[in-house]
């Protein structure tokens, strides 16, 4: 019998990853005493697996949700990293990873720690911390000659800086500062969002500008021209369809200040990598920010005071086919306050190999699963999924993976 898709819920306030099998909402078990990294995400790894890093131990938790069906362990490696975590990418042969280092709970950037992985070293999983510099960076991994680039993207001042990956991991104790094999500013200070595309070994880079792109030569990257937001607004959010080769982003625009948030418009944007086509689909106003790249569909979540609604677009030929009601949320953000400090969120998930999507009520303990646009299941988990929890649906040989920036 082919297995189900599986839904990965992690509450990282109360500490737990639960694996879940769908539609039914069977536990098929739990890792318990661990705190994901929200900000970093899961990421795909090749095989099946997925990692995290557990914010509070300081370790990178690799899981295998079909494992032990196999007779396999649910958690076959943990690796020590630097924290609190901002960003987790792989190369795309899911052995190399990098994590960056962010604020955490402190109002400046503090500490400038990248942690590199090795879960294919010869003597057993490794991982190597060096100091770069102080900020919140993304990260992606480009493969080619000679080993993957490890690229940060910082912002305040923008920049992409390359550091060649086995320097990286022969750096010795004491977290030594790096050295970089190239550097470029970035013309913003706002960049925020990354995806890479390994067929192509692009990078790419969301700012206010635009969506800036550059390619591995060598050890060095080659700046190309950026892509266009195709309108007024700016991406927070990038990532990247495995399926379809396509971009996806959510433009925001609207006020500036954040209490005006239920005035904010948002906007699906994409850009299809193979043909160059881009464009827009209105969402309506809120607040809308990551998605979910599902097998037929893109889905997002949108928070509004007049009801929420998950959207989902036909990702094929972009527009929106469905508008499902989500049932509210006790200590959703609120009309002249920020919508993110001290409320309730939403995570959202999909599989590119799956027509299921799945989205949290924080604070309610519950996760919304639907089949393309019908309503399919209301799952209770144990733990309230505090600031929203966080999600990851995973269906066997889906090819997430070909996504190597976590989400």
């Amino acid at each position: 019998m082919p297995l189900a898709p599986r839904l990965l819920v992690a509450d990282q306030v109360a500490g737990s990853v639960t694996v879940l099998d769908l539609p039914d909402g069977r536990v098929t078990g739990v890792v318990a005493g661990r705190h994901l990294a929200e900000h970093a995400g899961f990421l795909a790894l090749p095989g099946g697996r997925w990692a995290f890093v557990d914010d509070l131990a300081g370790e990178l938790v690799v899981l295998d949700p079909y494992g032990p069906d196999a007779g396999r362990p649910l958690v076959p490696v943990t690796v020590p990293v630097a924290v609190p975590a901002e960003h987790l990418a792989a190369d795309p042969s899911g052995r190399h990873l990098a994590v960056t280092t962010g604020l955490g709970r402190n109002e400046a950037a503090w500490t400038d720690l990248l942690t590199v992985i090795d879960l294919g070293a010869a003597a057993g999983p490794r991982s190597v911390r060096v100091r770069t510099r102080a900020g919140e960076p993304g990260v992606t991994l480009p493969a080619g000659p000679g080993g993957p680039l490890v690229v940060l993207r910082h912002r305040e001042p923008g920049s992409l800086t390359a550091y060649r990956y086995a320097d990286l991991m022969a750096a010795g104790p004491a977290c030594p500062p790096a050295t970089p094999s190239w550097e470029t500013p970035l013309p913003d200070h706002d960049a925020h969002g990354d995806a890479h595309d390994p067929l192509t070994g692009r990078l790419f880079a969301a700012a206010g500008s635009g969506v800036h792109r550059a390619r591995r030569h060598g050890d060095r990257l080659v700046a190309e021209e950026p892509l266009p937001w195709a309108g007024p607004g700016r991406g927070y959010y990038l990532r990247l369809d495995p399926v379809r080769r396509t971009l996806w982003s959510c433009v925001r625009g609207g006020p500036a200040d954040p209490a005006r948030w239920p005035g904010w418009t948002n906007d699906a944007w994409y850009h299809v990598l193979d043909t160059g086509r881009t464009g827009r689909v209105p969402l309506g106003p809120g607040l809308v920010f990551r998605l979910a790249v599902g097998r037929r569909h893109v889905a997002y979540a949108r928070v509004h005071p007049d009801g929420d609604e998950l959207v989902l677009l036909d990702a094929a030929a972009p527009r929106v086919t469905a508008r499902r009601p989500l049932p509210p949320m006790d200590g959703a953000p609120r009309p002249g306050a920020t919508p993110w400090d001290g409320v309730q969120r939403r995570a959202v998930a999909a599989s590119p190999g799956a027509d299921l999507t799945a989205v949290t009520r924080g604070g309610h303990g519950e996760v919304h699963v639907f089949d393309g646009a019908e309503p399919l299941a209301t799952l209770s988990l144990p733990t309230p999924l505090d600031d929203g929890g966080h999600l990851a649906l995973t269906s066997p040989e889906d090819g997430a993976w070909a996504d190597p920036v976590g989400r």
